[in-house]
């Protein structure tokens, strides 16, 4: 159960959709549902008065598009957080959805796993953020209440941030320990100009963790899940967009077919994952958003 019950707001134009969100957010026990819409004759000022913590808002509908809807709830004041559900794969069209404020993706067709993983893990960033609120009050109150300046934002190294994690969402991996420190990785990368190809994994976990070897381990353990629900995702559908788009270039693709031989009993043992050759696809996806 979570610490606080997580109110969510749907606003989806395909009812059988709508449907399935709510039915895996309550029988999960997410959070609970403060309000439905099909999108058609939608008012900010309804879903501002319910104040909803997350909006699921569908890319595509028939009166505005999600987008619209993300900037005019924030204009009005919205501190909710949105995911964006949608099978649309145009990298300048989430771009722009990303530049609205949508904080995760979910893709249609809708997956239990990717969106009880994207769920929990917004769960756990609002958590998060609650704490760092309350230390920041008790601190204030302990300093007589004298305000202190925030720091200045960082907006470009958060897109980047929203970038890998949504694509760890989308391989079922957001909610794996070990994507929290591919995340440091490749932010710390990304920060400081550097290609994976020129450094060691291992002197990367010795420059972010106290515990180098665990840290390593947790990153390995969590690319293997991700390689396994691709592979799972090719063996039910060839053509599903998710592998199609990251198979080749996130893994080799003898691995990925000894993974999917191996889900179809044809051999005893799956494929093997590259740490280095995954953290530099994934950047390289990132980049391309």
């Amino acid at each position: 159960m979570n610490e606080r019950n997580t109110e969510f707001f749907i606003i989806e134009d395909d009812d059988a959709v709508a449907e399935v969100l709510r039915d895996i957010i309550e029988d999960y026990d997410l959070g609970k549902i403060s309000g439905v819409s099909d999108g058609i004759g939608i008012r900010t000022d309804e879903i501002m008065a319910l104040n909803p913590d997350v909006v699921l808002v569908d890319f595509l509908m028939p009166e505005k598009d999600g987008v619209q809807v993300v900037k005019e709830l924030k204009a009005a004041g919205s501190t909710a957080k949105f995911i964006m559900i949608s099978q649309v794969s145009s990298k300048p069209m989430i771009a722009r959805a990303y530049e609205a404020g949508i904080d995760f993706f979910i893709s249609k067709p809708i997956n239990l796993i990717e969106v009880r993983t994207v769920i929990a893990n917004i769960n756990q960033q609002m958590k998060n953020e609650r704490t760092i609120r309350n230390l920041k009050k008790m601190f204030l109150a302990e300093m007589g209440g004298i305000e202190m300046e925030e720091p200045a934002p960082k907006q470009q190294e958060d897109r980047y941030e929203k970038r890998i994690l949504y694509i760890l969402s989308r391989l079922g991996m957001a909610g794996e320990k070990g994507s929290e420190d591919i995340l440091r990785i490749c932010t710390y990368l990304h920060g400081n100009g550097m290609s994976i190809s020129t450094v060691k994994v291992s002197s990367l976990c010795e420059r972010l963790s106290d515990s180098p070897k665990s840290m390593e381990q947790r990153v390995r353990r969590a690319i293997i899940v991700g390689m396994s629900n691709l592979a799972h995702m090719g063996v039910e559908d060839f053509m599903n967009e998710t592998y199609t788009a990251y198979s080749g270039k996130l893994f080799a693709f003898e691995e990925i077919r000894a993974e999917m031989d191996m889900i179809r009993g044809k051999r005893e043992y799956g494929g093997k994952a590259s740490v280095k050759k995954f953290l530099d696809g994934l950047m390289l996806e990132a980049e391309a958003l």
